[in-house]
């Protein structure tokens, strides 16, 4: 019984540093236009923890809102990142270097249009429309940055995180 609940304790001391590693890269790369880490660690995230890739998806988000502030932003950080997560955990087995970069290629490009969803409800048709075509500039930025990203370090994140977690 104490074994089970240390194990537990241990669980939840890792994600909540797998968290705030998120958030460390994500306010450390904010002067860069939509070149980021966070995708690229949610993936590995969602591969190396499974269902629990969410709980530090939700203790993510919500620092977020405690620096940036609780905005209709904010929402769509509740299911945009579940979204990338929920994809990688569909696609679980593959191993092909290829097939991540283009999952996070095509979430770069679509960031805009999942995060538009809460102003066409909050300002119509209009308002949702023009927030997401004024963000495909920094969508393919995105986009490209992702693949990149990727490409460069996936490999070397996903074969260090488990181990951590194994041997922490």
């Amino acid at each position: 019984m104490k074994d089970s609940a240390k194990i537990k304790v241990r669980d939840y001391a890792i994600l909540a540093v797998c968290a705030a590693v998120l958030l460390v890269v994500q306010v450390g790369l904010a002067f860069l236009p939509n070149i980021e880490l966070v995708s690229l660690l949610i993936m590995i995230y969602a591969k190396s923890f499974g269902k629990k890739v969410f709980w530090i998806i939700y203790v993510f988000v919500f620092l977020e809102g405690i620096i940036y502030g609780f905005g209709i932003w904010w929402i769509n950080y509740l299911y945009v990142w579940s979204i990338l997560a929920g994809v990688v955990l569909l696609l679980k087995k593959q191993e092909s270097i290829w097939i991540w970069a283009l999952v996070a290629g095509f979430f770069g490009l679509l960031f805009g249009a999942f995060c538009a969803i809460p102003y066409f409800f909050a300002g119509g048709m209009g308002a949702g429309f023009a927030y997401w075509v004024s963000g495909i500039p920094y969508d393919i930025l995105h986009c490209i940055g992702n693949i990149v990203v990727c490409i460069a370090l996936y490999r070397p994140i996903f074969r260090i995180l488990p181990k951590l977690y194994k041997t922490a």
